[in-house]
């Protein structure tokens, strides 16, 4: 019984994973306003944001750069 309700509970987070992950996130947003304020959790959260944004300009030079060298390399060229 107990094991069919926890495959059961598997399988609506697997099929639902955006609401499993905002619901998390919502808890832990609740969680943090409620121990250390509004304005403090605010800033977590555009910190966050910011990092984010940040490690995705990375991401998108590193693939951007790995394209140019592919495009452009010397066992490409048809000379």
């Amino acid at each position: 019984m107990v094991r069919e309700i926890f495959n059961e509970l598997i399988n609506w987070i697997g099929n639902n994973i955006g609401r499993t992950l905002g619901g998390i996130t919502g808890f832990i947003i609740a969680i943090l306003v409620l121990t250390i304020g509004f304005f403090k959790t605010l800033f977590m959260v555009i910190c966050i944001g910011l990092g984010i944004y940040i490690g995705g300009i990375n991401n998108k030079r590193e693939k951007f750069k790995a394209l140019i060298e592919k495009l452009f390399s010397s066992s490409n060229r048809n000379l």
